[in-house]
């Protein structure tokens, strides 16, 4: 550059100072010409040329300065560019899932509505057949009355105690009958319901959204049905159930397994008897290998999910309806994937639904750090029903559990993780639980279990 520069200024100071010297050609006798320029023109030229060197060399280190940073921006956007493709590339996983879950929850609704369909036929053949009944019913009785009337010193006949006798426990069974259709015909209502629930909600995360929509959007994990699959019953008398595992445990069975009980004021359920030395406890809770999702609604904790010889959750209403008949303890048992056991007790209460099952817990033993905020009212959430002062908990995490003021990083009905320990996010999303002390637990399995505090007088 410096080279084009000089080449191209020089001809302008020779051909300058040529016509000088032809301008005096005129006036001045001829003398000989000079042929190189005049040390003044070539001094001033020199004293250009540096200072034209001086700016340059300025405006090029600056220009190398403005290009450094150029190249280090350009650096930064390349790595974020990299890291958007690879959470692109996620998304669109996370959003094939979700594709064939709503495939398959479409085929699922199609079934519990042929399902529907047919328990109101048979629903609707049952009401018939009982009306029919009941009139055959007035019937025989208005001629029994009239028989009676009118021969009241004849003893009843045999033949018609006995027809009575059949009628009377026909009635009963198509009552117990319709008992049982009306609440299976409840549930898989209830379930179409939450099938349909969970479809728009899949839609409105935005399947057909861009990846951009899509990175601040959380997919929920498909949801199961609320009913708890129970296998095997143990042999318990129905004209006397007992209200919890303590009370069968003291009437002789010390057998770990699922047994009915009926608490106060309240309807007939299964539950799983966790039987150790000398008591019986009630499981509410179990986690042990991933096997059930829950991440579920308000609704499917509240009346319980999964499966009582497997993973499950036993409800928040069966779990109230147990603790308001008299002081309980509740035990939560942890074990690491090294295979060391924990456990801590709480004496405890719990309110109802219009309290978002409020838990005030007080620690009695245990030999874990406690994580969980002692003497204060923590109210239950998840992801679809946020209590009140718990709206800005972040939508990582997942699975319904009990919060105060803030959202904490103890959580055991979180997603299952493995053993191999992801992100700290992950972590915060899956089972954990970190004490005051800042330790947090990797947890493999876990266990809640209740029973009465007096349970060494329970009858």
């Amino acid at each position: 550059m410096y080279i084009k520069l000089l080449l191209f200024i020089a001809p302008l100071v020779i051909s300058s100072r040529i016509d000088q010297d032809y301008s005096s050609f005129d006036s001045v006798s001829p003398e000989p010409k000079s042929r190189f320029a005049m040390l003044d023109d070539v001094k001033i030229l020199a004293n250009g040329l540096l200072q034209l060197g001086h700016g340059l060399k300025d405006f090029v280190h600056k220009t190398k300065g403005q290009i450094n940073d150029i190249f280090q921006k350009l650096n930064i956007f390349d790595q974020s560019f990299y890291d958007l493709s690879l959470q692109t590339n996620e998304i669109k996983e996370e959003e094939k899932e979700l594709r064939r879950t709503t495939s398959r929850l479409q085929v699922k609704n199609e079934e519990v509505k042929n399902m529907s369909l047919e328990l109101n036929s048979k629903l609707e053949s049952l009401l018939e057949e009982k009306i029919l009944l009941q009139q055959k019913v007035r019937y025989l009785e208005d001629q029994l009355t009239n028989l009676i009337k009118n021969q009241p010193e004849i003893q009843e006949h045999p033949e018609i105690t006995s027809l009575k006798t059949f009628v009377e426990q026909q009635d009963n069974s198509i009552k117990d009958l319709l008992q049982i259709v009306e609440e299976q015909y409840r549930q898989l209502n209830q379930q179409h319901s939450q099938i349909k629930e969970i479809e728009n909600q899949l839609r409105r995360t935005g399947v057909q959204e861009s990846t951009e929509n899509s990175l601040s959007s959380k997919p929920r994990a498909p949801r199961t049905t609320p009913s708890l699959h129970l296998n095997e019953t143990k042999n318990v008398e129905h004209d006397d159930i007992p209200a919890d595992c303590t009370i069968i445990y003291n009437r002789g069975e010390h057998t770990s397994g699922i047994y009915s009980i009926r608490p106060s004021n309240s309807q007939v359920f299964n539950v799983y008897c966790d039987v150790t030395s000398g008591s019986s406890w009630t499981l509410i809770q179990h986690r042990i290998d991933g096997s059930q999702n829950f991440n579920e609604t308000w609704e499917n904790y509240k009346y319980g999910f999964g499966r009582l010889d497997g993973e499950f959750w036993l409800g928040l209403e069966k779990i109230y309806s147990l603790v308001k008949q008299s002081k309980y303890i509740l035990r939560i048992e942890l074990e690491d994937w090294k295979d060391n056991k924990h456990y801590i007790e709480y004496s405890f209460h719990l309110g109802d639904h219009e309290t978002n099952y409020t838990l005030h817990l007080v620690e009695i033993a245990g030999n874990v750090p406690n994580a969980l905020p002692e003497h204060k009212d923590l109210m239950f959430s998840t992801w679809d029903h946020k209590a009140k002062g718990h709206f800005n908990c972040p939508e990582s995490n997942s699975g319904g559990w009990w919060c105060h003021d803030v959202c904490g990083e103890n959580n055991l009905n979180g997603k299952y993780n493995k053993p191999k320990a992801k992100t700290k996010p992950e972590r915060r999303r899956g089972i954990c639980w970190k004490s005051q002390n800042g330790r947090l637990y990797s947890i493999k399995s876990t266990k809640m279990l209740i029973r009465p505090t007096d349970s060494e007088n329970s009858e």
